[in-house]
């Protein structure tokens, strides 16, 4: 694990600081600063206000730490979820008090290029996502994710019509359950790594998106509104909060560009972000989804801390 420099202290310091008080004074930034210098010697509770329900997401993290290592991390952190956690380690979320907040599925290679755009696929990803529902279900869990899928030469016309078909086939099977399926908006701008960008993504554009939950209409279909993603593609993340909030199903975090920590050196106003969502009444869980480049644990308290408005 990375130190922070002396820049990256100081410069996280302010960042938290900002977020918990309005006119911090220098020796409280100064203890900020001792804090941080020493933040990856110890893991303490950041999560506190109760307005944000945290969740780690599994994959980030897995060159830090086991799943069974970073469940208890999480808790320790005030976070009350891992997701997209592979199954076998659900009874240990269970042992320690937490939850999945939304599940994966599993088709044998990456969910998010073969998904419901394509009729190909549909019984093997509605297999996968009634065999995750299931699993919800025993477990008590709420959400399973979804992915539209690549373009694979498809219209976009094309592509929402085998959506909301395929959707329209498994959709009932999650309303008996109480899960909600959450598709994924990815963006397809950033081509510099596998898990930042995804070109040839088909449901690149939040209101395509929305429009395919709209004909499906089922309140057990809505988005997976990943702000890191939006923000490339759509931007105007507020607003969007506001006029999509009924269709808000989940939450994933991650800095832009870079899908690095919440930090300063990138531009997604995060407080302003997890604002709208407490004024609009979103009551789910916000998951944070970055690859870290310096000291997870750090990365962490700066993520949480600054979201919990």
């Amino acid at each position: 694990m990375g130190k922070l420099n002396r820049r990256q202290m100081l410069s996280t310091a302010a960042a938290v600081g900002g977020a918990l008080a309005a006119s911090p004074t220098h020796a409280e930034q100064a203890e900020q600063a001792e804090q941080e210098i020493n933040v990856g010697k110890r893991i303490r509770r950041v999560a506190k206000k109760g307005n944000i329900k945290h969740s780690i997401v599994a994959w980030c993290f897995q060159d830090y730490w086991t799943p069974d290592e970073l469940i208890p991390v999480a808790k320790e952190m005030g976070c009350a979820s891992v997701e997209l956690l592979n199954p076998k380690y659900y009874p240990d979320l269970k042992k320690h008090g937490m939850e999945c907040a939304i599940a994966g599925i599993d088709i044998g290679g990456p969910p998010f290029m073969r998904g419901f755009n394509n009729p190909k696929y549909h019984e093997l990803v509605i297999a996968a996502t009634k065999k995750s529902i299931d699993q919800c279900k025993t477990f008590g869990w709420k959400k399973v994710i979804a992915f539209t899928g690549y373009d694979e030469g498809l219209t976009k016309e094309e592509g929402a019509a085998h959506c909301v078909k395929g959707f329209k086939e498994v959709v009932g099977y999650a309303e008996k359950a109480g899960v909600t399926i959450c598709m994924e908006h990815l963006n397809t701008r950033d081509d510099t790594h596998p898990m930042k960008g995804h070109p040839g993504y088909a449901g690149d554009d939040v209101e395509y998106c929305i429009d395919i939950l709209k004909e499906v209409g089922s309140p057990n279909l809505k988005l997976l509104f990943d702000i890191y993603h939006v923000s490339i593609m759509n931007g105007d993340i507020v607003r969007r909060i506001h006029q999509h909030k009924d269709w808000l199903g989940h939450i994933h975090t991650a800095g832009n560009p870079g899908r690095a920590e919440l930090d300063d050196k990138q531009e997604i106003n995060y407080p302003a972000c997890m604002q709208a969502l407490v004024d609009v009444g979103y009551d789910g869980h916000v998951g944070h989804e970055f690859i870290p480049t310096r000291d997870p644990v750090a990365g962490l308290h700066q993520a949480i801390q600054w979201c919990d408005v």
